[in-house]
Formats: C-alpha cells, structure tokens, sequence
C-alpha cells in the first residue's frame, strides 16, 4: 500500500468521523478510492457528514464508549466486506488546559479515558482479526504531542495522561500484531483549527495528511511508531 496507488476496493473506518480531522481523514481516503465508513454517535449527523464528500462514504453508528458497539459493528462489517483494511481511531474528547492534575475533574478524566483510551482499545481490538485478514492492515491511533513524556508539563491533564496511555496501546498493539502484515502507529496531527483545537491551528487538511500516510504506508513501512508529518516523535 503507498500513498500514490488507487485503493479501489480496500475498506477504510473512521471513528469520530462526522467533523475535523475525522471527517478531513476521509474525506482524502475516499479521494484515493477506499470506501470509507464514518463512525458516528449520531448517525443523522453522520449521514449529512458523509453526503458532503465525493466517492464511496457513508456512516455507520459507531458510539466507542459503548461496550458493546465496537464488536457488533466488527460483525457487521465483516459479513459485508469480511475485512478492513484501514481503521483510524479518531474519535476523541476533553482537551482541557486549563484544567490541573491537583485539581481533579474526575467525571473528566473517567469520560475522557473512556473514549480516548477504553474506547479506542474497545475498536482495535474488535477490528484486529479483520485488520489481518486484510493481509495489509493499517491501524492509526490518532494521538498527540500533548501525550509525549518527553514533552509534558503542566495542564491538560486528563487529555495528556489518556494520550500517553494511547501511546502505549500503540506500542503494545503493534507487538502484538507483527507479523500479520498490520501496522500500528500514532498520529499527532498537530494543532490543528477544529472544534477541539479552536482557532488559529494549522489547516485540517494538513493535520490529517499524517493519518492518511500512515494509513496508506507500504507493507515494509513502519510500526509501533509515532509520527507528525512523517517524522518520528519522542515518546
């Protein structure tokens, strides 16, 4: 898989995939020729989302923080397509910078581990068998910077440590997969102007050409990684 080939007929899935980078994400998926799926709490929204995009898109009910949503769309998507291709763990809430570690929101913190974290754990581990009866798998974990140790300090608490812990699913996940022809990567998009981000961010499009690169990498590409803008982070 690279980036410049047409990928008619490979299957991708989104989640959070109704608005910003989710819906920027599919948007260039569905340009390369993937069918894609928008993973949606609302699926109205969803709908009207995916009928602004050119190419194969539509939107399926996918709330993450659900315990039983990720397996019962698994099984829906494997009886329609009997694999994935590509899942982007997108879906992601509570940036919180002013918010302080000492302070503890703590229904913020449960809700935000809940779907930055269980969420996406919930999604990959659902999709992994259709991931690697792909025979080229691609999952992206949607991160970011804010969840680098070596970069951390002050602020954001409950999305840091949720990011951080994202981070880690990524390295554990792609252990766990090598071999299976799918690779695992982190994504920070960068600060990106979107609802979450707030004005003054850089273009959408920019942010989710780095998804999209790790979503299209070739079958000797990298794995277990975190990347922005195709150059390596620290953890």
């Amino acid at each position: 898989m690279t980036n410049n080939k047409d990928h008619s007929g490979r299957v991708a899935l989104v989640t959070g995939g109704n608005r910003g980078i989710g819906l920027e994400a599919a948007r260039q998926l569905a340009e390369l020729g993937f069918t894609v799926l928008i993973g949606v709490r609302d699926l109205a929204k969803g709908e009207a989302a995916a009928n602004t995009l050119d190419g194969k898109v539509e939107a399926i009910a996918l709330d993450v923080a659900a315990p039983d949503a990720a397996a019962q769309v698994a099984a829906e998507v494997e009886r329609r397509f009997g694999r994935l291709d590509v899942l982007v763990n997108n879906a992601a809430i509570h940036y919180d910078p002013s918010a302080r570690a000492l302070k503890p929101d703590w229904t913020m913190i449960r809700e935000a581990f809940e779907t930055n974290v269980f969420g996406a754990w919930r999604v990959a581990a659902a999709f992994a068998p259709l991931l690697s009866a792909s025979g080229h798998g691609r999952l992206v974990n949607v991160s970011s910077e804010g969840g680098s140790l070596a970069s951390m300090g002050a602020g954001a608490p409950a999305y840091s440590t949720s990011k951080a812990t994202l981070n880690t699913l990524t390295r554990i996940l792609a252990g766990e997969l090598r071999g299976s022809g799918v690779l695992v990567n982190s994504i920070c998009p960068g600060w990106v102007a979107t609802d979450m981000g707030g004005q003054g961010g850089r273009p959408v499009a920019q942010g989710a050409a780095g998804i999209v690169w790790a979503a299209t990498l070739p079958d000797d590409g990298p794995t277990g990684g975190f990347f922005r803008d195709r150059k390596k982070l620290p953890w």
